[in-house]
């Protein structure tokens, strides 16, 4: 059966069987973000222990993220061959391999163990864009893409949350087994739907030489070119920009600029990432309740862009209830933008090539985010100043709205 019969819509069955899909999607995503936060939320601990330098944390997690494009360029045959479920349960598998290289007593050990950890993380993007624009209700789509990448930050702040006390009250290695029993219930759990969700799947898909041809790497950019579908790929690369240098960046800069404790900028920081969930939810809703996507993406871009000057503007005479209530509106807006534009995106792509389309725009997300602290870096280390390098960042969600508004609404028909 081919790749393109599998990947048909059926209505038939997908309203009936929805809400167990999204069910399984969102445990599977959160779990797979929590998974994908361990490292730097253990590193100080992990570093004490095996003796790793204090930058260490920086190249594994860059090796994480290189380890997710990595398979959002090349795995999509995986997907397809095995179904969306399978596809996911193997990498939590992939994770726990990773997970047993870390301790090892080899020098490559944990850079084998991140960028197997990053291999483990990037099914979780196109395959559940694959089931939810299968199963889930039109009417509901916008939220339903929302809801699951809400999992996101969930798993991270679970992660941020359990580990390190966990680590420190019972071992390192504990909490790494902890990890691993996570995963292994995670797998367990959605093996109950996975026989129905991945029923049409694609064997002749699981061939080495397919997996590494130039056409299947090159595969989901070339869905982009689809009406609408690059400039909303690109958009959430700028977007991405803004957002990973407000996570990257915004405890350094409360601490150092404005002048509050560890303690006050972490209570900021978290403010920020419980907002983010209930703005990924929350935009989700709107979009669905308008009808328009592609409208709220426009409203979050000019919002980020605000509430980024409001950042750069602010003042340590600021109070922390102000700083607070900032960062609440700066975790729904700049963050909160992830699950609409996933929605869009596969709402515009051919029926068979949600997946790779995906895939594609997700791979321009990443580099976002591992621009977006690169950008606000070199503008501080230039001006030594955090103004201008909000400043700087403030410009790109707005350079996000420019480029949405040359999208048409219209959806292009499948190719």
């Amino acid at each position: 059966m081919s790749g393109e019969s599998r990947r048909v819509p059926d209505h038939a069955h997908a309203e009936e069987g929805w809400v167990a899909a999204l069910a399984a999607i969102i445990l599977l995503q959160t779990i797979s973000s929590f998974l994908n936060q361990m490292l730097p939320t253990l590193a100080p601990i992990l570093g004490a222990e095996l003796g790793w330098p204090a930058t260490m944390v920086g190249y594994l997690v860059a090796l994480c993220t290189a380890g997710s494009i990595l398979f959002l360029t090349c795995g999509n045959p995986l997907v397809r061959g095995v179904g969306p479920i399978r596809a996911v349960q193997i990498g939590l598998l992939l994770g726990i391999v990773g997970i047993a290289l870390l301790p090892a007593p080899l020098a490559a050990a944990p850079f084998m163990a991140a960028l197997m950890i990053g291999l483990a993380y990037g099914p979780s993007t196109p395959a559940g864009s694959d089931v939810l624009m299968r199963y889930a209700p039109a009417r509901h789509r916008s939220l339903i893409f929302s809801l699951k990448q809400a999992g996101v930050p969930l798993g991270g702040a679970a992660a941020g949350l359990l580990l390190p006390p966990l680590a420190l009250h019972v071992g390192w290695r504990t909490a790494l087994l902890a990890v691993v029993a996570v995963l292994l219930v995670a797998v367990l759990l959605a093996q109950m739907v996975r026989r129905r969700v991945d029923a049409r799947r694609a064997p002749d898909q699981l061939r080495l030489r397919l997996f590494l041809s130039p056409a299947n790497v090159r595969q989901p950019f070339r869905v982009l070119k689809a009406p609408g579908l690059q400039r909303i790929a690109i958009a959430g690369g700028i977007l991405g920009i803004t957002q990973g240098a407000w996570n990257a960046f915004l405890v350094t800069y409360l601490v150092g600029a404005l002048h509050l404790t560890a303690t006050q900028a972490g209570m900021v920081f978290a403010v920020m990432q419980a907002s983010g969930v209930l703005g990924r939810i929350g935009l989700g809703w709107l979009a669905d309740r308008i009808g328009s996507g592609l409208s709220v993406l426009r409203l979050a871009a000019a919002a980020s862009t605000l509430v980024t000057l409001a950042l750069a503007l602010a003042h340590p005479d600021w109070t922390l209830t102000a700083l607070i209530a900032l960062a609440f509106l700066g975790g729904i807006t700049v963050s909160g933008w992830n699950g609409i534009q996933q929605a869009e995106i596969a709402r515009r792509a051919p029926p068979h090539l949600v997946g790779e389309a995906s895939a594609g725009g997700t791979v321009f997300i990443f580099l976002g985010f591992v621009a977006g602290p690169s950008l606000f870096a070199t503008v501080l280390t230039l001006t030594g100043r955090f103004d201008l390098a909000c400043f700087s960042i403030a410009a790109m969600p707005a350079l996000a709205f420019l480029l949405l508004m040359r999208v048409s609404h219209d959806t292009p028909p499948a190719l």
